[in-house]
């Protein structure tokens, strides 16, 4: 199966993305694609330099294996560029469009000259709002919208298109992350032929209380 179809074979939607023999063709195929040279085929090279480093925020390297180490934002660029639908694509640039400029605006530079640390800061401003906070964002871009007027060209509020690009990252990231080969069966609990069922049991007795790979 080529890299083509086992994307198609898994968008199932907007959003939707289901665990299952192509996905894990599609991560393993973005396993040689990392490094320094890497660009985009879906997002700018200046979007795709921020996603990587919010991935970086999101899912480090620590005693496990971080997103860097497993091509998550070359999963997600290519997932976008071939899957997604037409509106998730949309919605996704937008929303990328408007991180760099909630970047720019903190910062006074681009997002393709920020450090770890800065976007560190910024994705915590982001994720880890309140749920108060998080709503007072995500109304500000229809607040000064006028419905009646069709022609008007919309632009995304950079805080509303940040913290729903973040969000859909994070999502993506973490679920690519466990579905990925090397944690799957090496980090989390892998047990490729279970034997009897057990209803009720100690943690530490199932699977060392880590959470089963399925």
């Amino acid at each position: 199966m080529n890299r083509r179809q086992a994307l198609k074979n898994i968008g199932l939607g907007a959003g939707a993305i289901v665990v299952g023999p192509a996905t894990l063709n599609l991560l393993q195929s973005c396993k040689g694609e990392s490094g320094s040279n890497w660009e985009p085929v879906f997002l700018s090279v200046s979007n795709g330099f921020a996603l990587k480093q919010i991935l970086e925020v999101i899912i480090p390297r620590t005693d496990t294996p971080g997103a860097e180490d497993l091509n998550i934002a070359e999963f997600i660029d290519s997932y976008m560029q071939e899957v997604a639908s037409e509106e998730r694509q949309k919605n996704f640039k937008e929303s990328a469009d408007a991180f760099s400029r909630a970047f720019k605006s903190q910062f006074s530079k681009e997002e393709s000259e920020g450090s770890l640390e800065e976007y560190e800061q910024i994705v915590a401003k982001y994720l880890k709002a309140t749920q108060a906070e998080r709503d007072e964002i995500a109304k500000r871009n229809t607040e000064t919208q006028d419905p009646q007027d069709k022609d008007l060209e919309i632009t995304l509020d950079a805080d509303a298109g940040s913290l729903a690009y973040l969000q859909e990252v994070r999502n993506m990231g973490i679920w690519a992350y466990k579905t990925s080969e090397e944690i799957g069966e090496n980090v989390m609990w892998y047990d490729p032929i279970p034997g009897e069922y057990i209803p009720c049991g100690p943690v530490e007795d199932l699977g060392g209380g880590k959470a089963m790979s399925l």
